[in-house]
C-alpha cells in the first residue's frame, strides 16, 4: 500500500489519502512509432528500425516499447488499425505482400527478443472491435451478397485465411473463399446481424469496417463461401481469445494496449484480460501483467471502464490530458493548480501522457518537417515538441501517479530536423533527443521517483510543487519569463539534507531543508532562459545521486504451433507451419530465432500424438543442420551458438511410415543486444514431395483431370488411385454454388452432366478425404 497525498488550495501541512498502487505504476512506456510511421532505410522493416535503436532506449532508461499492431492488414499501407488476418504476422503471402508495416514474422520476434535482451518490455498494440478489407487482394470473395447491411462495407463480411494447406495460388474468388486458415469470419460475426442490430450506439456501429458482435448469438455460415465451417455459440469471443493466447506464446510481448475499449464490451474485455494474465499456461502474464485501454473520456468514464475490467487494465489518463492541454495553450494563464484533481480517481494501473499518435497529426513536408496539422484526425489538441510549456507537462506526467508514457515525435527530434525519413535509428546525431524530456526520464529512474509515496506540498495559479516522498521535488511553472521561488515548501527529509536541482536549471546551486523538513526552492521560467536551455520545471533531489538505474538482460521464450491452418506454403511466403504429413519425412519449418553466440538456448518439442516419433533440428544460418534430437513424446534441445544470429528449426516425422500430426515447439533463448537487421538470412525451406499425403492444394490438384475441357455439357473427371472423392460442387466465378454431385465416388473416374449450366467458365470443388481441390472448367 501506498499512501497518496492531493492537497485542493495553497497550504503548507499534508492531508492524507490513499490508494493501491499496482507494481506496473513504474515502469515508462514509450509509443515506439508516430502515426505514419516509416523510414526509408526500413521500408515495411519497422521491427527491424526499433530492433538497432533499443540499445539508446536502453541507456536513456525506457522500460517499455509500445509497438503497433502486427497482424497483416489491407496492405502495407495500413499502420496496423485495419486488421485482416489475425494468425499472419507477417509470415504468409495474402494481400498481395509478405511483410506488415512492421516486416516478416522473423523479424518481428527478433524486435521482441532484441528488446528483452536490452531489459526493455514489449507493449503489444490490438484492435479488438473491428477486422477489414475481406476478400482477397482484388477483392474477390469478400462480398456476401445475403449479409444484412450495415451502411458502410457493402456486405463485404466474408473472412478467409491463406494457410499452409490452402495458399494464395490465385486471387479469384474461388480461391478465396475455399481457404482455410484459421479463425474465419462470417457476417453473422458482425453487426447487425439477425439478433443483434447496428449502428445505435458506440458499440454495434461500423466506425473503421465489420464491426465484431461479441453476442453469443453471433454465429452463422456463409451464403457463398466454399470452405464454410459450423459456427457456435459465443464463436467470436472464444476466438478472440484464443488467438490472444496463441498471439502471446508467439511473439512474447509482456503486456497489451487495447485500442478504441469504448467499442466493444467491457465484458469481453475483462475476459481477455483475465486469459492473458492467468488462462496462458506457461505464457501467463500473472497480475503485473502491464494492460492499458484507449478511452476517450473523462474521469468517472475511465474510472468506470477501469472499474468493469476489475482493474486488470488502467486507461491512458485523457482527463488529465484534456487539462494538459489547456495549461499549453492558455499562455500562462492556466492555474496550476487545477492539476492534480484533473488526474483520474481510479490510478491503480492510470498512464499519464502528454502526446500520442491520436493526439499528433501533423501535416509533413517532404523532408517530414512539421508545415501544418491535421486538426480534425487528433482526439485532443497536439502539444507541439518546441512549444515552451511542453516540459511542464512533461515534468507534470513524470511525477503524477502512474506508468507515464513518452511519445515518439517528444523524446525524438524527428519535426524540425529534416531527417524523419533518412536517418539511422544509431545515430545520435540524426535522431536527436529532446534533452528535456531525457532528463526527466533519467531524474524518474534514478530519484527512484516512484518508489515515493505522491504528495503535493505546494500549489498555486503559477506554481505547482510534487513531492515523491523523500526521493524528489518536482517543481513546474508555466509562466513564460519569471522564475518562481518559493520558501518554505514542506517536505519528508530530515533538517540538514541538502538537496541539488538534477533538471540543472538552478545550476551547481544547493539547497538545504530546515525548519521540520522545509526548503526553499526555484522553479526556472518556460522561455528557456534558464541553464541548459531548461524550461519550466526543476528536480530537487538530496546530492550525490549517480546513474544507478539499470534493467537486466532477459530471455524470451516463443511458442509455434504446427498446424495445417497455420503458416504458409506458398513459395512467396516465409514456408513456415503445417502438421506433419502422413507417411512422409518430409520436413517442416518451424520458425526461426536470432540467438547470442555463447548462450545456450533451449527449443523444446510437444507432439500431439505422445507414441510416435519425431525429429527436431536445428539449421544454421546457411541451412547446414548444426544439432538434431530424435524423441518418442516430449524433447527437448539444448544448443549453445557459435555465432550470434539466425538459426532456423525444423520438425519431420521419425519413420516413413507413421501417421503425421500436429506440434507445439517452444524456444527460450537471449538474443544480442546489439544487432545490424541487414544480416542476410534464408528461408531455408523444405521440400515438399508426393511420397505422402502432402497439405498443399498444388499436389492433390495434380491427382485429377478433366476430359474434355472445354466441354459442351458433360466432362470425365479421372484421378489417382487411393483417393477418394466425397462430393463435387460447381461454382461460379462470384463464389455461387450452380450445381452439386454428392458422392462418395469410389472408382478412379466419374462421369458429370452440365447440361443445365449456362456457358461460361466455372470451378470444380472436389471434397475429397485428403482435402479439397479446385479445377477450372469451361462450358461451351
Amino acid at each position: 500500500m501506498k499512501l497518496i497525498c492531493v492537497l485542493l488550495g495553497l497550504t503548507l501541512t499534508f492531508s492524507w489519502c490513499s490508494a493501491q498502487v499496482n507494481p506496473t505504476n513504474r515502469q515508462v512506456v514509450l509509443q515506439a512509432f508516430w502515426w505514419d510511421y516509416w523510414n526509408n532505410s526500413f521500408p515495411n522493416g519497422w521491427a527491424n528500425y526499433l530492433t538497432e535503436l533499443a540499445p539508446r532506449l536502453a541507456e536513456l532508461g525506457v522500460d517499455a516499447v509500445w509497438i503497433p499492431p502486427t497482424i497483416k492488414n489491407s496492405g502495407t499501407n495500413s499502420v496496423g488499425y485495419s486488421p485482416f488476418d489475425h494468425y499472419d504476422l507477417g509470415d504468409k503471402y495474402q494481400k498481395g505482400s509478405l511483410n506488415t508495416r512492421m516486416g516478416d514474422k522473423d523479424e518481428l520476434l527478433r524486435l521482441v527478443a532484441v528488446m528483452h535482451a536490452n531489459g526493455i518490455d514489449v507493449i503489444q498494440d490490438v484492435v479488438l472491435n473491428h477486422v477489414s478489407n475481406a476478400g482477397s487482394s482484388n477483392g474477390a470473395g469478400g462480398q456476401d451478397p445475403a449479409a444484412m447491411d450495415d451502411g458502410q462495407t457493402n456486405r463485404y463480411k466474408n473472412f478467409r485465411y491463406s494457410s499452409y494447406k490452402t495458399p494464395a495460388t490465385s486471387e479469384s474468388a474461388a480461391n478465396y473463399l475455399a481457404r482455410e486458415g484459421r479463425f474465419p469470419k462470417n457476417w453473422q460475426n458482425f453487426y447487425p446481424n439477425p439478433t443483434n442490430p447496428c449502428c445505435s450506439n458506440d458499440i454495434n456501429s461500423p466506425f473503421w469496417g465489420p464491426d465484431a458482435s461479441y453476442e453469443s448469438n453471433a454465429f452463422g455460415l456463409s451464403s457463398n463461401a466454399l470452405y464454410n465451417p459450423t459456427q457456435g455459440s459465443d464463436y467470436m469471443r472464444n476466438n478472440m481469445r484464443n488467438w490472444l493466447i496463441w498471439y502471446k506464446k508467439q511473439v512474447g510481448f509482456d503486456g497489451l494496449r487495447l485500442d478504441a475499449v469504448k467499442h466493444f464490451p467491457t465484458y469481453a474485455a475483462e475476459d481477455f484480460l483475465w486469459n492473458l494474465q492467468y488462462g496462458a499456461l506457461w505464457a501467463n502474464g500473472g497480475a503485473d501483467m502491464f494492460a492499458v485501454g484507449e478511452w476517450v473520456g473523462g474521469t468517472a468514464q475511465l474510472d468506470a471502464w477501469c472499474n468493469s475490467v476489475q482493474n486488470r487494465a488502467g486507461t491512458f489518463d485523457f482527463n488529465l490530458r484534456f487539462a494538459l492541454s489547456s495549461m499549453v495553450s492558455s499562455n500562462g494563464n492556466y492555474d496550476l493548480s487545477q492539476i492534480p484533481a484533473q488526474q483520474q480517481q481510479n490510478r491503480q494501473r492510470t498512464v499519464p501522457f502528454v502526446n500520442n499518435h491520436d493526439t499528433f497529426r501533423p501535416q509533413l513536408s517532404a523532408q517530414g518537417n512539421y508545415t501544418g496539422w491535421n486538426t480534425g484526425s487528433e482526439l485532443s489538441p497536439h502539444i507541439e515538441p518546441n512549444d515552451g510549456r511542453s516540459s511542464a507537462a512533461h515534468a507534470i506526467v513524470m511525477s503524477l501517479d502512474g506508468a507515464p508514457q513518452l511519445f515518439f515525435e517528444d523524446l525524438f527530434n524527428i519535426g524540425y530536423n529534416s531527417s524523419r525519413f533518412s536517418h539511422h535509428p544509431s545515430d545520435s546525431m540524426s535522431l536527436l533527443v529532446d534533452t528535456d524530456i531525457a532528463n526527466l526520464l533519467w531524474c524518474h529512474q534514478n530519484l527512484h521517483f516512484k518508489d515515493g509515496a505522491y504528495f503535493v506540498p505546494w500549489q498555486a495559479p503559477d506554481a505547482l510543487v510534487i513531492e515523491r516522498e523523500a526521493k524528489a521535488l518536482i517543481g513546474v511553472t508555466d509562466n513564460w519569463t519569471q522564475w518562481q521561488n518559493l520558501t518554505g515548501v514542506q517536505t519528508h527529509w530530515a533538517d540538514g539534507t541538502i538537496l541539488i536541482d538534477y533538471s540543472g536549471a538552478n545550476g551547481s546551486a544547493t539547497r538545504t531543508v530546515y525548519g521540520g523538513g522545509k526548503v526553499d526552492i526555484s522553479i526556472p521560467p518556460c522561455d528557456g532562459t534558464a541553464n541548459l536551455g531548461r524550461r519550466g520545471y526543476c528536480v530537487w533531489a538530496p546530492q550525490g545521486i549517480s546513474t544507478n538505474y539499470q534493467r537486466p538482460a532477459k530471455t524470451v521464450t516463443q511458442e509455434w504451433e504446427m498446424s495445417n491452418d497455420l503458416g504458409d506454403a506458398h513459395t512467396s511466403s516465409l514456408q513456415q507451419g503445417g502438421r506433419l504429413p502422413d507417411n512422409s519425412l518430409d520436413c517442416r519449418v518451424v520458425g526461426r530465432i536470432y540467438a547470442q553466440v555463447g548462450v545456450p538456448f533451449t527449443v523444446e518439442l510437444y507432439p500431439e500424438l505422445a507414441n510416435l516419433g519425431l525429429q527436431l533440428t536445428i539449421l544454421d544460418k546457411d541451412c547446414t543442420p548444426v544439432d538434431s534430437i530424435t524423441v518418442t513424446g516430449n524433447g527437448v534441445l539444448t544448443y549453445a551458438p557459435v555465432y550470434s544470429g539466425w538459426h532456423t528449426i525444423r520438425v519431420r516425422n521419425a519413420s516413413a511410415t507413421q501417421m503425421g500430426q500436429k506440434c507445439w515447439v517452444k524456444a527460450i533463448y537471449q538474443a544480442p543486444k546489439v544487432v545490424q537487421s541487414n544480416a542476410m538470412k534464408k528461408k531455408c525451406a523444405c521440400s515438399i514431395t508426393n511420397g505422402g499425403n502432402s497439405s498443399t492444394e498444388e499436389l492433390l490438384e495434380a491427382a485429377f483431370e478433366l476430359f474434355p475441357n472445354p466441354s459442351q455439357g458433360k466432362f470425365e473427371m479421372v484421378w489417382s488411385s487411393g483417393i477418394s472423392v466425397q462430393a463435387v460442387e460447381v461454382i461460379d466465378l462470384s463464389g455461387r454454388s450452380i450445381q452439386r454431385f454428392a458422392g462418395p465416388f469410389f472408382n478412379d473416374s466419374a462421369n458429370f452432366g452440365l447440361s443445365e449450366i449456362e456457358k461460361g467458365s466455372y470451378v470444380l470443388r472436389v471434397i475429397t478425404d485428403q482435402g479439397m481441390v479446385l479445377k477450372k472448367i469451361q462450358v461451351n
